[in-house]
């Protein structure tokens, strides 16, 4: 029988005496084979754990996997997070084979549940297992691997076979331990523990350990003779389309073998396997295992999904699901979420998500507040493998940046160039999603908005096309992109010019803050009257009982000069009694700096307000005091803005609020409560920035466009998405939805 598997063709090498000859592996590789099968562990030899390592960091491209980790030994939960890791290390190469000496299937059964269950990092709380052999009274969950680990369950008997097919992702057995005739007899135990579990057989993959040359009726991959090279090749054939082995390795640590069997045996068992199945109707692909498929969403044809999108789609019932799910403070429940190597395949993941009637969100660092860029059963396009980060031209400081790359990242690389582009203020969020909406840094008075160094973009449209839009080519689409970007298309690649930034002043102040009016009026008025190479932030927390109120400022200088950072500083250092003080040297990328990696985590919804104003007058001064005094807001942030910014004409962009000052947000805990206070103090505001607001009250469209701007935006709108495909974020709607709100 053949089940339509992939096939895949590698190399095992034999344990035995004396040290196995690792670099065939590197050999294998160079020959072409697909996957290399490491030995099992020897007294007195090599750890097996520890060769596997040691081949999955001097290879590049093929999978590697232990010839057999015995379930019997050690600690589950270890062998799943060690599994993931060097998965992760490895660039998602590695599988597992687990095997038992024990007729008893129960160990091998629990051992599979428990490793899943360490790769389950979408599953509520820590992992709880109570079996026979293995009890884990609470353990934290993770890491997810980097794909989907393929588990083999290896071994002859009847044990083995039964758990393989109940719950293994193949069953692998080697040509010493079987004979010819009973291949099928086993491979029907399989399937008849695939059935009885609810499974189809085909979830079920089937790999074969083979003999250098043909040995106890089973075939070889070398003939000694020209002429019977044929017949090894359909020998090896019909173990594929008449036994549905699908994974044929040879077991040798003869190079020449290794060299004979890869570039002479494997074109033509390829070309053999093709054959048979083209004149059979045969198209092979995997079958998702039924515990998948058990937690699909419904509105998703995930049976439809491109063989183009296959290697990228993340179900729900997928390991590496929890850390996809949600965004850096939102969290979610996708469907199904596609994360795109190349811009084609952007172009077949948004063709394939408009082809349903489910929520779609694009999504590039996944650290955005106001941006949904998850949902609740609809279609993720997760942006963040197109991270590239690349000098453009020396010269004029362009660079190319993915809407995935960290901005940790960019500062990262530019800071050897003496370079820095203004970002926001913390180094995970992604390029993408600032450099579409505004992007208000800590360089934001000196050097501007993060939109306002955006050269060229490459984008792709809502009809899959994709365009490059810049100051002379589709510059509508250009103006609209810098402050709109999410409603128009999904942005590939941007080009930006960096800014020269040597060496910068950094200072974290701490304020009494008790008298909170005077304070924020002071520090409005100080960074107005300060030289553009002044940035500062001020953050206050909810007050704490018997303390009084805090403020925080982060400032930068834009100068390596002591004087002239002592200059900028000493006013703000006067606004109110000094707490705390840090002053520094630092490069933009220290100030920025990538945090530790990792998914992100978050959960619920984030209540935010967001609002620009001209200035910190008295009277916002008292409101945004009141607001802080009644606990309402846990963190409330004034951004100094201005400067630069307004260099730049009011129409040049979408983000229009050019005269602005300052920006504020405020985070909450409840809707209703922080919709009353900061509606009252909407007098005060002279606009808003999209990226921190998340109320939905149609009417914050024209706080954040202005009349003219949102209707020239809708114009653009229905020319490049007439449908609606982007809605996320900011919906820009109809120009009667528009009128109503004016």
């Amino acid at each position: 029988m053949d089940y339509a598997h992939p096939l895949t063709l590698g190399l095992q090498i034999p344990a035995g005496p004396g040290e196995p000859d690792l670099t065939l592996a590197l050999l294998a590789e160079e020959a072409g084979f697909d996957v290399v099968v490491t030995p099992a562990s020897q007294d007195g030899g090599l750890d097996g754990w520890t060769a596997l390592a040691w081949v999955a960091g001097v290879t590049s491209r093929v999978s590697v996997s232990p010839a057999g980790i015995d379930a019997t030994t050690g600690p589950a939960t270890v062998l799943g997070r060690a599994t993931a890791s060097l998965d992760l290390l490895s660039g998602g190469r590695v599988d597992l084979t687990l095997t038992s000496q024990d007729e008893d299937a129960t160990v091998l059964e629990e051992t599979v549940d428990v490793v899943r269950g360490m790769w389950a990092t979408g599953a509520d709380g820590p992992l709880t297992y109570s079996g026979e052999h293995h009890v884990v009274p609470g353990t934290p969950r993770g890491p997810a691997p980097a794909h989907a680990v393929t588990i083999w369950v290896a071994g002859a008997s009847t044990a083995a076979l039964e758990v393989a097919g109940r719950t293994g992702d193949g069953w692998s057995v080697r040509w010493d331990e079987i004979a010819p005739s009973d291949l099928a007899a086993a491979s029907a135990v399989v399937d008849r523990a695939a059935l009885a579990a609810g499974r189809d057989p085909r979830e079920v993959r089937r790999r074969i350990v083979l003999p250098a040359a043909a040995a106890g009726g089973h075939p070889g991959w070398t003939s000694p003779e020209d002429d019977a090279a044929a017949d090894t090749v359909l020998a090896l054939r019909d173990l594929v389309v008449g036994l549905g082995f699908s994974t044929l390795l040879v077991e040798t640590d003869d190079a020449a073998v290794v060299s004979h069997a890869a570039q002479a045996v494997a074109p033509a068992l390829r070309g053999a396997v093709d054959a048979a199945r083209s004149e059979s109707g045969v198209v092979p692909g995997l079958v998702r295992p039924s515990r998948t498929r058990a937690q699909r969403h419904p509105g998703i044809r995930y049976d439809d999904v491109p063989a183009t999108l296959v290697e990228i789609a993340v179900e729900p019932g997928d390991a590496g699901y929890g850390d996809v799910r949600s965004t850096y403070m939102r969290g979610g429940s996708p469907g199904l979420v596609l994360r795109p190597r190349t811009v084609p395949e952007v172009v077949d993941a948004l063709a394939f998500a408009q082809s349903h009637d489910v929520p779609l969100a694009v999504r590039s660092g996944g650290h955005g507040i106001s941006g949904r860029s998850t949902n609740r059963g609809g279609i993720v396009i997760d942006l963040g493998r197109l991270d590239q980060i690349e000098v453009l031209d020396h010269e004029s400081r362009r660079v190319r940046l993915g809407p995935g790359a960290r901005w940790g990242a960019v500062a990262r690389e530019l800071a050897p160039l003496g370079w820095a582009i203004s970002s926001g203020d913390y180094g995970g969020v992604g390029v993408g999603g600032l450099a579409t909406s505004g992007g208000i840094g800590y360089l934001v008075r000196e050097h501007g908005l993060t939109i306002d160094h955006v050269r060229a973009v490459e984008m792709v449209l809502a009809d899959g096309q994709v365009v490059r839009a810049s100051d002379t080519e589709n510059t509508d689409l250009f103006w609209a992109v810098r402050g709109a970007g999410h409603s128009v298309g999904i942005v590939t690649s941007f080009e930006l010019e960096a800014d020269e930034v040597g060496e910068i002043g950094f200072a974290q102040l701490v304020f009494d803050a008790t008298d909170t009016a005077e304070v924020l009026e002071a520090y409005g008025a100080v960074v107005e009257a300060s030289p553009r190479d002044l940035t500062a932030f001020l953050v206050m927390g909810r007050p704490q009982p018997g303390q009084p109120p805090l403020a925080q400022i982060m400032a930068v200088v834009g100068s390596p000069d002591p004087e002239v950072i002592v200059d900028r500083l000493e006013p703000l250092a006067r606004i109110a009694p000094l707490l705390q003080q840090s002053v520094r040297l630092a490069t933009y990328d220290q100030v920025v700096a990538l945090p530790a990696p990792g998914p992100h985590q978050g959960q619920g919804e984030p209540v935010t307000r967001s609002a620009l104003a001209d200035h910190i007058t008295p009277e916002l001064a008292r409101a945004a005091a009141a607001l802080v005094r009644s606990g309402q807001s846990y963190f409330f942030q004034i951004r100094s803005v201005g400067g630069a910014v307004a260099d730049v004409p009011a129409d040049a962009t979408a983000y229009a609020h050019r005269d602005a000052g300052f920006s504020l947000v405020a985070f909450g805990a409840s809707r209703d409560r922080l919709d009353a206070r900061w509606d009252a103090m909407a007098e005060h505001f002279s606009g808003l920035y999209t990226n921190f607001e998340t109320d939905q009250r149609p009417e914050r469209l024209l706080d954040a466009y202005p009349t003219e701007t949102l209707a020239r935006l809708r114009e653009v709108k229905h020319r490049y998405d007439p449908t609606g495909v982007f809605q996320d974020n900011f919906a820009l709607g109809t120009q009667e939805a528009a009128a109503t709100h004016t």
